[in-house]
């Protein structure tokens, strides 16, 4: 295994930032810091300017950051070249994804996927769509199934299937009343009412931001929104009456069928993305690519993503 300190070490460098480092490796901040104290003391210099707030790299830090990335390449290849000389291909993968992924779509795809490799043990991470990102970026997860946009072009990403958002209201509210026939609702009628959104870093909030834009409507308009966690949270907000929100299709189902929220379509309408996100590497594991051609033929089969 590399060495820790410098596995913390890549991901602050990556983040420019102890506290969304301490996130994403599942590690208190102070377990961070010290861990890049050791690292700073074995090379008898510094690795961050840490001022006003702001932490950035010192050139000693920009020429570790280098080394260490390759580091990480080599260790990765070495560890596959193995295990494709051995053809030990079974053991475990670690599969990260964004919240509505893995409380809507995740559940059936692997619980179908572990009854056809059971030899083959799956562990989930779960965090919103920029949390996956890192653990990607920082090869804390094997893959990635994510609901946002992704920005960094080194990664690969490969397209599952489209999900429709649709505004959620509580049966009989009167945005009921103001749709349009088969037309759908605007966002901006949808944005005078108590809006309960998810918070930043969320694929949802970020695809219902830049749809803002678009839209020729301000972006900082979700600024005063009621922002709660998963999607679960947001649809109990609903029912209580405490506002309306607008999520991804998969996710109401259950209370689609049960009659406890209504859906109304955006006009104009709202899609996104379901993608799959890893790492470029040289050498492939047997075991992950079997995942994702399972996945692959799932998507394009159009089996339901949540069993109601």
């Amino acid at each position: 295994m590399s060495d820790r300190r410098l596995q913390v070490f890549h991901a602050v460098a990556r983040m420019l930032s102890f506290t969304k480092a301490a996130e994403v490796l599942h590690m208190t901040q102070p377990a961070v810091t010290f861990q890049i104290r050791q690292l700073e003391e074995q090379f008898d210099t510094r690795l961050f300017d840490r001022a006003h707030n702001k932490v950035s790299l010192t050139d000693a830090g920009h020429l570790v950051f280098e080394y260490a990335e390759r580091i990480f390449e080599q260790y990765s290849e070495m560890e596959n070249a193995v295990r494709e000389m051995t053809g030990n291909f079974n053991g475990s993968l670690t599969i990260g994804a964004s919240t509505t992924i893995a409380e809507y779509m995740l559940p059936a795809l692997l619980g179908d996927y572990n009854d056809e490799n059971p030899d083959i043990r799956l562990r989930l991470r779960v965090s919103n769509t920029e949390g996956i990102v890192s653990m990607i970026e920082n090869n804390v997860i094997d893959l990635g199934v994510v609901e946002g946009p992704v920005a960094n072009k080194n990664l690969l990403v490969e397209v599952c299937r489209n999900d429709d958002l649709v505004i959620v209201v509580p049966p009989g509210h009167e945005l009921i009343d103001k749709q349009e026939e088969a037309s759908g609702l605007s966002l901006k009628t949808v944005l005078e009412y108590p809006f309960i959104c998810r918070e930043p870093g969320s694929g949802t909030r970020e695809v219902i931001t830049d749809y803002l834009q678009e839209a020729g409507l301000e972006r900082n308009m979700l600024k005063s929104c009621l922002e709660l966690g998963s999607p679960e949270s947001i649809k109990g907000a609903i029912e209580a009456g405490m506002g309306v929100s607008i999520l991804s299709s998969v996710s109401i189902a259950k209370e689609l069928k049960l009659g406890t929220l209504q859906a109304i379509p955006l006009n104009p309408p709202l899609q996104r993305e379901f993608s799959f996100v890893r790492q470029r590497q040289k050498f492939k594991v047997k075991a992950m690519d079997e995942l994702l051609d399972f996945a692959r033929s799932y998507c394009i089969s159009g089996k339901p993503l949540i069993r109601v």
